[in-house]
């Protein structure tokens, strides 16, 4: 017998908010296991403690914050809309069923007038990573390290061309004294004293966000980006260190800092590293010889000579006596080393003039070849035969299995494929927030997960 429907809105009900949480719902494995209770005192200096408006309790608007990058919302009204209609969200929050949710402008407005820098964010960042060490899913004893872009919140097509400076790399100081020590052992004199530069270079500065860079990479979009540069240990892959430059900011140049901060914060005993190609430099490889850290490094293809022409790898390096000895047998000897720490070794030219090769070896007008050396060189080439090995084979694999599976998960559903603010500060606070959200989410399934019964 057909009935007419009933409508059940209006029915008066009692339950619980917590009956009304699944069981296994993310949120509470991550309420059982995360301590939020330190966000309220980190942040207590930043309200007045006697005068004024309550306000929104800090620790609930940044855990409503983890909600957006946990569920991919990206949008901060959006976030609110969630949170009223959402059972689960106001059970995570404390919220009532009958209580009134904050106003997104009250989010928007803390940031930018209470929370003006990335401070903030990088202590509730640092925070969770002491808990995940406190709960054993950290040791600091592998780190791998990558990069990924952020598409910045600027028209491509919107930008003005200004000269600037490249960024100072962490090793200058260190690559000075070794020229000096590199020119006297070779009986050369000290180069003249002068403030090291970072070169400077014709570039597009975006009109919308000035502080993004303009990217242009083999293999990837061209445009106005920003860079996140993340570190995950290899037990669980949680992240330990995330730092945001502009796009035009190259891998390797901030890498040695950041390292050294991680284990000075956390006191971590770093026994090895796995790096992206990008990092495969000498300055690199020298820096993680003085501090006793093996290190693996993908693969770098170096620019092809011209078809028909040798190249550097043609020429065989030898210690005594010093210098390469091309394919005719002849001894480019050394020459010269200059500011940016290449040595140079020059052939004979009364000697090229009558090779059969010289054609293919070089173009010069007066029939020289001329090949140049890092002095750091040595230890480049020792990083690169770590990669060969049977630990440094494992070692590059799990560096795929983590910091390349932590940008896939943080692009695929925290929605960090684009910059959600402008500015190098609202973007830090962003890739700090998201990496800690990754991290809670991380230590919870870690948590939850129950050993599986052996068999009798």
């Amino acid at each position: 017998m057909l009935k007419k429907p009933f409508s059940p809105q209006m029915a008066l009900e009692i339950v619980t908010l917590e009956s009304l949480v699944p069981p296994g719902h993310l949120l509470r494995k991550i309420e059982a296991v995360i301590d939020f209770s330190f966000i309220h005192e980190l942040v207590a200096g930043l309200y007045c403690p006697d005068n004024g408006r309550p306000p929104l309790d800090p620790t609930l608007m940044f855990k409503a914050l983890f909600l957006g990058y946990l569920f991919g919302i990206r949008s901060e009204r959006q976030l609110v809309r969630e949170i009223e209609v959402n059972l689960a969200y106001r059970w995570f929050l404390g919220l009532r069923l009958t209580d009134q949710v904050f106003d997104a402008s009250t989010l928007s407005q803390n940031r930018r007038r209470r929370y003006q820098d990335s401070t903030v964010a990088q202590a509730i960042f640092d925070r969770i990573v002491e808990q995940a060490i406190a709960h054993g899913l950290v040791d600091g004893t592998v780190l791998h390290t990558d990069s990924t872009h952020l598409k910045a919140n600027a028209n491509k097509n919107r930008y003005d061309k200004a000269v600037i400076a490249k960024s100072r790399a962490d090793y200058w100081d260190d690559l000075d004294a070794a020229i000096a020590e590199d020119r006297a052992a070779h009986g050369k004199p000290p180069l003249k004293p002068k403030q090291r530069q970072p070169a400077e270079k014709e570039t597009k500065i975006s009109r919308t966000d000035p502080q993004s860079g303009y990217m242009v990479r083999e293999g990837k979009p061209t445009g106005f980006f920003y860079l996140d540069h993340l570190t995950v240990d290899g037990r669980h892959a949680i992240i330990t260190d995330t730092y945001t430059t502009a796009a035009n900011v190259h891998d390797s140049i901030v890498y040695l800092g950041r390292l050294d901060r991680q284990r000075a914060r956390f006191g971590f005993d770093v026994k090895a590293v796995g790096l992206d190609a990008g990092y495969a430099t000498a300055g690199i490889a020298k820096g993680l010889e003085d501090r006793k850290i093996p290190s693996v490094t993908g693969y770098r293809r170096l620019t092809p000579p011209k078809p028909g022409m040798l190249g550097p790898k043609d020429f065989t390096y030898q210690d005594d006596p010093e210098g390469y000895r091309c394919p005719q047998g002849q001894v480019l000897t050394y020459a010269t080393t200059d500011r940016d720490g290449y040595r140079h070794y020059k052939s004979d030219p009364a000697i090229c003039r009558t090779c059969p090769l010289l054609a293919s070896c070089t173009a010069n007008a007066n029939a020289e070849r001329s090949i140049t050396r890092h002095v750091w060189r040595d230890a480049r080439e020792r990083t690169d035969a770590n990669r060969l090995t049977s630990w440094g084979k494992a070692i590059y694999k799990r560096r795929k299995e983590t910091v390349e599976r932590s940008f896939a998960d943080a692009k695929q559903l925290l929605g960090h494929r684009y910059a959600r603010f402008r500015g190098i500060t609202g973007v830090t606070c962003q890739c700090l927030l998201a990496a800690a959200a990754q991290n809670i989410k991380k230590i919870a399934m870690a948590l939850a997960k129950t050993p599986s019964p052996s068999p009798a």
